[in-house]
């Protein structure tokens, strides 16, 4: 696996993909996305906030499963040629394009204050030669402001966090004016849905989630804070690793149409389209709205040998099992108060709307 973290984004999943016969359709590319700050659809007043974190397949999850955010485009921007780019030509190094995501949020559910605080969490804020195995200018970070409220608002945020992180390094992300940025090609948009295995290969051979793992596992809110927002049996199962009792809690017999998500993160963790009756007495899924919104890990304890499911966020929700329905094959068997219901006709208002489609006939 050491081969792994001494190539290139490019070298390395081609021959990863070879690992795993993965074929893939270079598709046209999308139209140039030149959008200033504001956006008005369907009445709303959308903003958007462009980020370089490395990969830009790896920045777009942590940000789509927020509440408040409408949609991330992956894409190039950064650069001064008068084309628009292309991914093999990005990937030379030497067109002055980042790869960068492009987010699309609704200011008044989520902060671009908020927004930063996300993107600092994906990235090493100190290497200045590109992000984990990639290396090169077009995988450096950096934060494009689009107005002036912007740029100082990230100073504020990349001065806080060099006092209060105490990195061994200066932070060596830029804070840039924004000029354009172009979408990437089709296949890259939304990769981690559409190739999850890989998407997850990838990340770990990467180098990617160790360092966001030692950095950030311990920057949970305090117990204090969680007691005081939680009930004690919601701490006692995400935080403790409890159990609630079977056919006595909240979803375990609900047919509603909705979503799941994290009592304490709110990320988005289950879709009803995705839950059954296992008979448990227990909420039942399939599969997780998205791949990456879950954690697996080894459990030993009750002298049996499992695999607890955690959100990203260390909320313990379960354990999945191989004994599940197609297509999967799994059973997702989650405690309901590591969970808050939102119903579909709620969704919007909640700051979920993107989830909608989920439900569409």
């Amino acid at each position: 696996m050491y081969i792994y973290y001494s190539m290139s984004k490019l070298l390395f999943t081609t021959v990863l993909g070879s690992l795993i016969a993965f074929g893939v359709s270079y598709l046209n590319m999308a139209k140039t996305s030149n959008v200033k700050n504001n956006k008005v659809t369907a009445g709303k007043t959308f903003k958007t906030a462009t980020f370089a974190g490395g990969c830009f397949w790896c920045m777009v999850s942590p940000f789509e499963h927020l509440n408040g955010v409408v949609k991330v485009v992956s894409g190039y921007t950064g650069g001064k040629t008068k084309d628009r780019p292309t991914y093999e030509e990005v990937s030379t190094g030497t067109t002055g394009y980042y790869e960068a995501i492009q987010v699309t949020y609704d200011p008044s559910k989520i902060t671009y204050k908020q927004l930063l605080d996300v993107y600092w969490r994906q990235i090493d804020p100190t290497d200045s030669g590109g992000q984990f195995v990639d290396r090169g200018s077009q995988y450096k970070t950096a934060i494009f402001y689009q107005t002036d409220e912007e740029r100082q608002i990230a100073e504020k945020s990349k001065e806080k966090i060099a006092v209060e992180w105490h990195f061994d390094k200066p932070i060596a992300t830029k804070i840039i004016e924004f000029t354009q940025f172009y979408p990437a090609e089709d296949y890259h948009q939304d990769y981690y849905k559409k190739d999850p295995l890989r998407y997850k290969l990838y990340r770990i051979g990467s180098g990617r989630d160790a360092y966001l793992e030692n950095q950030w596992e311990d920057k949970k809110p305090s117990s204090k804070d969680l007691k005081n927002k939680l009930t004690p049996l919601q701490y006692q199962v995400t935080q403790e690793c409890g159990t609630e009792k079977p056919f006595d809690n909240a979803y375990w017999n609900n047919h509603r149409e909705g979503i799941y998500v994290d009592v304490v993160s709110g990320e988005p963790l289950f879709s009803s389209t995705d839950k059954f009756d296992s008979g448990t007495g227990w909420p039942s899924f399939t599969k997780p709205i998205a791949p990456d919104t879950i954690v697996e890990k080894k459990d030993t304890s009750h002298f049996m040998v499992r695999t607890e499911v955690e959100s990203t966020a260390g909320s313990h929700l379960g354990h999945v099992f191989d004994d599940g329905p197609k297509p999967t094959g799994l059973r997702y068997c989650i405690n309901s108060a590591s969970l808050r219901f939102i119903p579909k006709e709620d969704l919007e208002k909640e700051g979920y709307g993107r989830y909608k489609k989920l439900f569409e006939k």
